[in-house]
């Protein structure tokens, strides 16, 4: 459920800022002009690059996901230890009236965490943590797996990645006239040098502010996701898989694992944090399902 974004994120702003490094290197940079900067040019050419950039990070999100996450597709009739997870998660897609099946793949690692990504609906993935296959139920998986199945219909890849570029625009634009108006303040030999790297740090400091409103978007697909996973495999399995994240969750902050521990600030996440989190607390969304009628 948590990486999902968290991949495309951190994809794009990667994106973006190779794009904004290559194109200060070749001096491409259509917008200057000596008698300043062309807003309207400058515009156009966010728009273009942040777009871009957006939809190609969606373009390689499946290949990333694979790459960064360890993910090992299994193949229909898998026996073993993941035994009939492929024909759940085909089965679930059936339901949901897709098309085309998505592959379904498993990463080790302790987390308990699934999530779904792809291009369009016809090239999706579905990943399950080997920690999550192996603590929850059956009817839990189902619940998780209808979960990752309705992101899938209901194109949130695809509106994420939209609304991102419309954010990479931005971003973009505002760093490049924060850039200009910083180099206009050194010597005239480090002018070129001031603005690049202004550049480049506002790309991505910004990025990361912008994807605040990434991360609100986020947040309410997760409900509409949550409501799809009741219809397709039942309420009362998807309030339960919740329910047992909460508990897991509340576990490892009492007790955190020696990996994660140096990095914890705080068990209690700030407010700042809860702004980037991708995801209501367990507590609303068990709230929202138990309203639906």
């Amino acid at each position: 459920m948590f990486k999902r974004i968290g991949l495309f994120i951190l994809t794009n702003i990667l994106v973006i800022t190779t794009i904004s490094i290559v194109m200060n290197l070749l001096g491409v940079q259509p917008y200057l002009t000596a008698n300043g900067i062309d807003y309207q040019n400058l515009l156009i050419f966010c728009f273009v690059w942040g777009m871009t950039g957006s939809l190609f990070s969606l373009a390689i999100s499946r290949i990333m996901a694979k790459w960064m996450m360890g993910v090992k597709v299994l193949p229909p009739g898998s026996a073993g230890e993941y035994n009939g997870i492929v024909e759940m998660v085909h089965n679930l897609s059936r339901g949901a009236g897709l098309s085309k099946m998505p592959e379904v793949g498993v990463y080790e690692s302790p987390e308990l965490n699934a999530f779904a990504t792809g291009p369009t609906k016809n090239r999706a993935l579905v990943a399950f943590s080997s920690g999550l296959l192996r603590s929850m139920d059956r009817q839990q998986i189902e619940s998780v797996a209808a979960h990752e199945i309705s992101h899938i219909k209901n194109g949130d890849m695809v509106t994420m990645t939209l609304l991102q570029g419309v954010v990479n625009a931005f971003v973009m634009f505002f760093a490049r006239v924060i850039g200009y108006a910083i180099s206009k303040n050194v010597r005239a030999e480090s002018e070129a040098m001031v603005r690049m790297i202004v550049t480049i740090f506002l790309d991505i400091a910004l990025g990361i502010l912008g994807s605040m409103l990434v991360m609100r978007f986020s947040r309410h697909r997760e409900f509409r996701a949550d409501a799809g996973a009741a219809k397709l495999a039942g309420k009362a399995g998807m309030i339960s898989a919740l329910q047992f994240l909460g508990r897991a969750s509340g576990r490892m902050q009492e007790e955190p694992h020696a990996s994660i521990a140096a990095f914890k600030i705080s068990n209690r996440p700030s407010r700042f944090f809860k702004l980037l989190s991708s995801h209501p607390s367990m507590e609303e969304r068990i709230a929202r399902l138990n309203s639906m009628t």
